[in-house]
This record gives structure tokens, C-alpha cells and sequence, in this order.
């Protein structure tokens, strides 16, 4: 059944759409942190399986000098020791310059605040 022509509501182009619940203006689906978790599960998954993999196939041993240490491992296992060590380094330098910016924007506000 439809409604008599004239109890519709009059369309006025001007004034935009709301989008149903759920949806941002374009249309689209919006994203969620239940759908970023998701999202970062099956990234590290992958990545974890293309790890085992990459250690499974690199077992041949190799001997490790390092300051006086040495020691045979398997090549995958330790090329992926030299992996997360690149990363901790990097990670340590982010740090650092991550505590020098905030420590800069903790000293600019304040600087506003006292001149107002």
C-alpha cells in the first residue's frame, strides 16, 4: 500500500541525508576497534606463520662471534635475532624523540599560558 500522493513529505535538496546507523556519510561501513583488532589479528598471524616458516627452512648452523661470545645457532633463528635487536634499537631512538616533542609541547603551552 502507498501512501496518498499527498501525505508525502515535501524533499527539500538543500538539506542532506542522513545516513543510516552504521554508515558514514559516503555510504561506506564505519570502522570499528572490534574491526581494527580484527584487522591487526590476522596481520600478525600472517606474519608470525611467514616467521616459522623462514626458521623452519634456514636450519643449517652457523657460528656467532659477538665481544668475545661465541656460539653456533641456526641461520634463520639467528638472522632473526639481529631483526629484533635492529627493531629495540630503533624503537629506544623513537622513544627518545617521542619524550623530546612532548617535553617541547609541555614547554611551549606553558609559555602561552603565562603570557595570557
Amino acid at each position: 500500500m502507498n501512501p496518498a500522493p499527498g501525505n508525502q513529505a515535501p524533499v527539500n535538496p538543500a538539506q542532506p541525508i542522513a545516513p543510516p546507523a552504521g554508515l558514514d556519510r559516503h555510504g561506506r561501513v564505519k570502522r570499528t576497534r572490534v574491526s581494527g583488532a580484527w584487522v591487526g589479528l590476522v596481520t600478525a598471524t600472517v606474519v608470525l606463520l611467514l616467521l616459522v616458516i623462514f626458521i623452519a627452512q634456514n636450519t643449517a648452523k652457523v657460528t656467532v662471534h659477538f665481544l668475545g661470545f661465541h656460539g653456533e645457532l641456526s641461520l634463520g633463528l639467528m638472522l632473526l635475532i639481529a631483526a629484533l635487536c635492529g627493531v629495540v634499537i630503533a624503537a629506544l631512538i623513537a622513544t627518545a624523540r617521542i619524550l623530546q616533542l612532548r617535553k617541547a609541547l609541555k614547554a611551549s603551552a606553558q609559555n602561552r599560558t603565562a603570557a595570557v
